[in-house]
């Protein structure tokens, strides 16, 4: 498994249980030593300075968070365990293995202990073009719409949709993947065995068949509320770029929003009605946090895409049979009135050309079928088009 030895796979586990997801202590002491090593000083008796290497004394709430872990010592993974939970279909990928996506060191010493995945898509290749969909769990039908509509055509472009796996904006993003046949991460606030919400289990069965069910958490740990927002980094870090959907004011897709801003990765947001409240932290984010206003896949993919190579060009409305013109052709036909009719001396003053000019252009137009000459002189022909306008 890469350069990670069993004993550290062991260790990382066994921190994961003894410490909450995104223990400020714990980051910062896995960056000054081992694993195993600060397993051992927190199983040893004594002061926590004793039994670690030089510079891990100048973490802030050392004390306090030795006294959390040893508290928690008793319940932590033995190898027969981590075996077991293995042997289910779980799988264990530390820092520095093949499958950990490199993304998420980008996060420091708030970097995940370890992850427990389950599904058929190799994490790390599944991130490397990726974009976070998430939004609010109470969405309206406007916004898992759009949502379902637009993970769809992400995927359909090769990308691989992120989200949390919750109900709303969570759950129709997941499945705009999985009907275009592509790849989907969930990331959960539970441990994979537990999988909350547990009313989602179907839905987490199609991800693990063709996506990956994604949890930093001990495969048996319910899910916390402040869980929740710790989780939302990872959807963040995991991605190129976040898409909030669907948002009110206090929703935690903000959250995941401001991680992401955090990281120097794409925000963008959809606009939604302004009489509707589940928009209007979208709304917040596109003007006063700077985010991107996206409508399509194709917006989307612009803004996580490298310079020059994801952009499609500007958008124009459907093309037109008088857009084929010459600019005199254009001019001449703009002088000619849509009812009445005009001579084509008055025409060729109005559209700044000769007399001569001016009749050769009326002829042609005529026989493009813009233009036809009546009684009271020339008038504009309705073209289809214009009915659609």
């Amino acid at each position: 498994m890469g350069s990670v030895t069993d004993l550290e796979r062991l260790a990382r586990a066994q921190l994961s249980e003894l410490a909450d997801p995104g223990d400020p202590a714990l980051g910062a002491l896995l960056a000054r030593c081992e694993p195993a090593e600060l397993i051992r000083a927190v199983s040893a008796a004594g002061a926590p300075q004793a039994s670690l290497p030089g510079g891990c004394a100048e973490v802030p709430g050392l004390d306090r968070a030795f006294g959390r872990w040893r508290r928690r010592l008793p319940g932590i993974a033995t190898p027969g365990r981590l075996d077991g939970w293995q042997r289910s279909g779980l799988r264990l990928v530390c820092p520095g293995e093949p499958e950990w996506p490199t993304q998420l060191d980008d996060l420091g010493e708030a970097r995940p202990v370890l992850l427990w995945l389950r599904g058929d898509c190799d994490l790390r290749f599944a991130c490397l073009r990726s974009v976070s969909v998430v939004g609010s769990r109470a969405a309206t039908g406007y916004g898992l719409e759009v949502a379902l509509e637009l993970a769809a055509e992400l995927s359909e472009r090769g990308y691989t949709v992120v989200s949390g796996g919750a109900y709303g904006i969570d759950t129709r993003a997941h499945q705009g993947a999985l009907v275009s046949g592509g790849c989907t991460v969930a990331v959960l606030a539970s441990g994979l065995g537990y999988c909350y919400p547990q009313g989602q289990h179907g839905l987490f069965e199609q991800i693990a068949g063709s996506g990956v069910l994604v949890s930093e958490c001990p495969p048996d740990r319910p899910p916390t509320r402040p869980g929740f927002l710790i989780r939302n980094r990872l959807i963040a870090a995991l991605s190129r770029g976040t898409v909030v959907v669907q948002a009110a004011l206090r929703s935690g897709a903000l959250n995941t929003a401001r991680h992401a801003r955090e990281l120097c990765r794409p925000v963008m947001a959809v606009p939604g009605p302004v009489t509707t409240e589940q928009s209007a932290g979208c709304h917040e984010l596109i003007m006063s946090y700077g985010a991107a206003c996206v409508t399509a896949a194709r917006d989307v993919i612009e803004h996580v895409s490298p310079p020059g190579t994801g952009g499609e060009g500007p958008r124009f409305g459907p093309s037109r049979r008088r857009d084929s013109l010459d600019p005199v052709m254009t001019a001449v036909l703009e002088a000619v009135p849509a009812s009445g009719g005009r001579g084509a001396a008055e025409i060729a003053i109005r559209a700044g050309i000769e007399h001569d000019a001016a009749v050769s252009c009326l002829g042609r137009l005529a026989g493009e079928g813009f233009v036809q000459r009546g009684k009271h002189g020339w008038r504009a022909v309705r073209q289809p088009e214009q009915d659609q306008q």
